[in-house]
């Protein structure tokens, strides 16, 4: 792919017919655009194999996960959407969701000797979306700020390639090898570091969310690592079950603290969060 201009795939371009399309993401295996079409704005997203470097690992992978994330949608029952594959790997579309992520929405109370708090409405939003998911047996297994898209309506969760809940093609499966560190819960990590795969829940759902409220409201990662360690050293950091005092004032503190537990059974469900938010 390197040195190559991106394109979207023919097959979606006959699908869609773009009137505009910008390209968002085009990193490690992955290609995002926005398309503007005569049936609506989308999320197109298409994958290709990464290739091995000196510091990087091959990961196959990312060449199914767009198809993987398309076949999710249709086991929720999700409409308006399609996914396939090109010669380089697979594709999917998905209506466009228009809004800041959770990061982005809460810089203000990340400025220093900022006043402003987070907004119990906005933690309410990914809450309810979450708990969408949850409620249909699924869990997510890469919850993270940007995932969460703050509507004008609603909040949407986004990029479920690698939930589990039902049944996947096999042809576009694959097995689950962790996630964004920052988020990952400490059984995650301990299981990829000792196998090198792992079981997504809905308990480490509950501590990713935690983590993403934690960073999103103050900048601070849930546990302490240098910036530039290794994915094993970081890693084995969150596996420790150690990490940084949740400095959140109020009731939100004390959720993302219990949400933020070392042992996944004492973590709240996604409901009593929710339960204790309103």
């Amino acid at each position: 792919m390197s040195g190559t201009p991106p394109e979207l795939p023919i097959v979606v371009l006959d699908a869609l017919m773009p009137k505009a399309q910008r390209l968002v993401v085009n990193r490690r295996g992955s290609m995002v655009w926005e398309v503007e079409s005569h049936r609506g704005q989308y999320a197109v997203k298409v994958g290709y194999p990464i290739e091995a470097t000196a510091d990087w690992p091959a990961q196959p992978w990312t060449a199914l996960a767009p198809a993987r994330e398309g076949a999710v949608l249709h086991r929720l029952g999700l409409d308006d959407f399609a996914y396939g594959e090109w010669e380089l790997g697979t594709w999917n579309f998905q209506p466009w969701h228009e809004g800041p992520d959770l990061y982005e929405l809460w810089k203000p109370c990340r400025e220093p000797d900022s006043r402003t708090e987070p907004h119990t409405s906005a933690v309410l939003g990914c809450v309810e979306a979450l708990a969408e998911l949850h409620d249909k047996g699924w869990a997510h297994g890469d919850v993270q700020p940007a995932h969460f898209i703050i509507g004008p309506d609603r909040t949407h969760l986004i990029d479920l390639a690698l939930a589990r809940g039902g049944r996947v093609p096999e042809g576009y499966d694959f097995p689950f090898r962790g996630c964004l560190v920052h988020y990952e819960a400490p059984e995650i990590a301990r299981s990829v570091l000792a196998t090198g795969e792992a079981q997504p829940t809905q308990e480490a759902d509950i501590y990713a969310l935690g983590a993403s409220l934690l960073i999103s409201a103050t900048g601070w990662r849930a546990v302490e690592y240098p910036d530039d360690a290794p994915r094993p050293e970081q890693r084995q950091a969150v596996a420790s079950g150690k990490r940084r005092p949740v400095k959140v004032h109020g009731e939100l503190g004390e959720l993302i603290d219990a949400m933020l537990s070392p042992a996944p059974e004492d973590r709240p469900t996604i409901y009593e969060v929710g339960k204790a938010l309103s």
